[in-house]
């Protein structure tokens, strides 16, 4: 398996390079939206430490990320008023994994409405500053 890339766009999240609509952010994990959702609410939770996927995290970093991940789907279930939630994390190309930096996709769902394809449209900045808004108010 290939080494951890520090550039990757995640790490450069992390370091404040890019920036991002964070959610919620504690000494382990960044939780944030994606920016092509495939539902509303769509969020990405993350670890701090350098990790390309779930195959090279340390069992305690990932537990971190599993209870940001927990955190962030109980948020996401009162602020988008959803049925159910997906979660989903690929691991190496052949997964589908794009973004070498571990990651857990955590998707609001709802009866009848099927996810939208990957990295399919981008969203509005404004309805993504809104949807962050409103999963920081359920995280309180």
């Amino acid at each position: 398996m290939p080494a951890y890339d520090s550039n990757n766009v995640f790490a450069k999240i992390l370091r404040g390079e890019f920036p991002c609509y964070k959610v919620y952010e504690d000494d382990h994990v960044l939780a944030f939206l994606d920016i092509m959702p495939r539902a509303p609410g769509h969020t990405l939770v993350i670890p701090k430490a350098p990790a390309r996927n779930i195959l090279d995290i340390s069992a305690d970093d990932f537990a971190h990320v599993a209870r940001g991940t927990h955190k962030i789907a109980r948020a996401a279930m009162t602020a988008f008023k959803a049925d159910g939630i997906t979660i989903q994390q690929f691991s190496e190309p052949a997964s589908g994994q794009v973004v070498y930096h571990l990651h857990m996709h955590v998707m609001p769902r709802y009866d009848g409405v099927a996810l939208l394809p990957p990295a399919s449209r981008k969203e509005d900045g404004k309805v993504l500053e809104d949807n962050a808004a409103k999963l920081i108010a359920a995280l309180k």
